[in-house]
């Protein structure tokens, strides 16, 4: 497989030292570049590289510059002097001849001594030499290709210009930001187009779009023994997904879940409904105040439909930092062009770091631009602002507010809901799943897998219109929610179960062998299905109200 490296976004010729977009900043964002409004702790590189995680609780307060300070200095976390005289502590480190430059591929146990990292099961895909997200864990034994699923930092951690321990498959944006941000050899970075399938070490390999945050992708790995692999990385499961043909075409044996909200009391609405909150809430505000300055809390990678729903609802232009604008336009979104403004006082709409939205950060941002704003109205989007109480309820959501400022905490999550994964598993119906967030103990793994095994017995799971073609044959075995799996000719006759679509019988599992009017299964029992009339040779649409996606009948096209 040939990979050539992709275009440069068309929405800036030129790049910067770090491989950005380049845009000069204005003489605005030089005065406001001297403005403090929050820690060090809270500066824009910190909150790109803790990206999709808020680790803030775990920093300690900074007395001193951090300039040449390392990274224990930085999260509070540093050594004692004597650990590091008696070399106790000392880090062994592999270096990479060709840079130079020294990789870390040891972690600190609870005694500070130092141990190798060895990666966990669940990042490698058996039967392959592929592993997903494990750069920390630097040289993996047998792996021939490192996969990243997206660029946030609990993902790519241990990526750096000094890596050379094999190839790096990921998006057209993710492969983007790998270059630009962290200056990895381009010549390790293999780019990879959504819904194409690509042949690597022998298996088929498609990327699929994840709904988290730019360029996210599932992987989907087809092996010459027919065993199928889906490791989501991170994603938010949506109905869309239940369409994608490749999802439909071949049965999942292994699903690697995103479990991050694996837990019934995560009940939060869809993006959908949370956006068009967002919007009515930043037009009342308006209708009240027309001077009000709305902020929009993002990472640095992600959130970013929050903001782009004001934006297209209202007429707005987004004011973002040189720092944000240049990832964005890094993107080559068309809905950008001509959105992103580098003049604060020009547009009401302002995004900031999510974790600079405190009342008195945001106090001190509004003082900045007092002469063209009177109030504020923030918005912090994340899964983790959920209450029980509110549920699905967004109007029950009551905000901080202290004399002209108000902060939104809305359950705007770019991870899947409970009920989201449950249906998402219903619907793939695979034979194992894995899961990969939160397993730190038995009593959480106990518990996902029993919801698990709960989730794969209950036929809850209902299909929606499914297309496929019969092909002209009289009889066929086809998979509701599904396309066909045999399509021949038989002179037997089934079982006369009528219905207004053709004659049905279900089968509990998948056939292995087809004779006459035996149809082989690991289990068999006879139900009608009423399906939709369809045409000889013309595609059929086909749906049961009555049976779950996945389950496989022998059907009779009508005459």
């Amino acid at each position: 497989m040939e990979f050539l490296s992709e275009q440069e976004p068309s929405t800036s010729e030129y790049l910067d030292e770090n491989g950005f977009p380049f845009v000069p900043l204005s003489d605005e964002e030089e005065k406001e570049a001297k403005l403090s409004i929050a820690s060090s702790s809270e500066s824009f590189a910190s909150d790109f590289y803790r990206c999709g995680t808020d680790w803030s609780h775990l920093k300690g307060k900074c007395r001193k510059s951090l300039v040449q300070k390392d990274l224990f200095q930085a999260w509070g976390l540093k050594r004692k002097t004597e650990e590091l005289a008696t070399g106790v502590a000392s880090k062994k480190r592999q270096v990479d001849g060709s840079q130079g430059k020294q990789i870390s591929t040891k972690k600190w146990n609870a005694y500070g001594q130092n141990r190798q990292r060895i990666c966990p099961f669940y990042k490698k895909i058996p039967g392959t030499a592929f592993t997903v997200d494990a750069f920390s864990y630097g040289l993996v034994e047998g792996c021939k290709a490192y996969f990243l699923s997206h660029f946030h930092h609990d993902h790519y951690s241990g990526l750096n210009k000094g890596w050379s321990y094999g190839p790096i498959y990921c998006t057209h944006i993710t492969a983007r930001l790998v270059r630009m941000c962290l200056s990895v050899n381009p010549l390790l970075i293999h780019p990879l187009d959504l819904d194409t399938e690509y042949v690597i070490e022998g298996v088929k390999v498609t990327m699929l779009e994840a709904n988290h945050c730019p360029g996210a992708a599932l992987i989907h790995l087809h092996l010459g023994d027919g065993r199928c692999y889906l490791h989501t990385g991170d994603f938010r499961a949506s109905k869309l997904m239940h369409s994608y043909p490749l999802l439909l075409d071949h049965s999942v044996d292994v699903l690697y879940l995103d479990t991050t909200y694996c837990n019934p009391k995560y009940m939060f609405p869809s993006k959908e409904e949370v956006l068009d909150f967002v919007v009515r809430i930043t037009k009342n505000h308006l209708a009240m105040q027309p001077k009000t300055l709305i902020i929009v809390g993002a990472y640095s990678i992600g959130k970013e439909q929050v903001y782009l729903a004001i934006s297209k609802a209202l007429g707005l232009q987004i004011y973002a930092n040189a720092s944000r604008r240049r990832i964005l336009l890094s993107f080559g979104w068309s809905e950008l062009s001509g959105k992103l403004s580098t003049q604060g006082h020009m547009t009401p709409l302002h995004v900031l770091p999510i974790s600079s939205l405190r009342l008195e950060n945001l106090q001190r941002y509004l003082e900045s631009y007092k002469h063209q704003f009177k109030a504020v109205l923030a918005f912090r989007p994340t899964g983790w602002t959920y209450s029980e109480s509110v549920g699905s309820r967004l109007d029950l959501i009551k905000p901080i507010s202290k004399g002209n400022m108000t902060i939104y905490g809305v359950p705007y999550s770019e991870h899947s809901s409970f009920l989201e994964l449950r249906e998402f598993v219903q619907f793939l119906r695979p034979n194992k799943i894995i899961p990969t967030v939160n397993i730190g103990n038995a009593a959480n793994r106990d518990k996902m897998n029993s919801f698990f095994h709960e989730w794969l017995k209950t036929k809850g799971y209902q299909s929606s219109s499914h297309s496929d073609s019969l092909r002209g044959c009289e009889w066929g075995v086809v998979r509701i929610g599904g396309p066909s799996f045999v399509f021949r000719s038989f002179p037997a006759e089934p079982r006369k179960n009528r219905c207004r679509g053709g004659e049905v019988s279900l089968l509990t599992g998948r056939p292995s062998l087809i004779r006459r009017n035996r149809v082989g299964s690991r289990k068999r029992a006879d139900q009608p299905a009423d399906l939709f009339r369809c045409r000889r040779g013309a595609p059929a649409r086909f749906f049961s109200p009555s049976l779950p996606a996945g389950h496989w009948v022998l059907m009779k096209s009508p005459g």
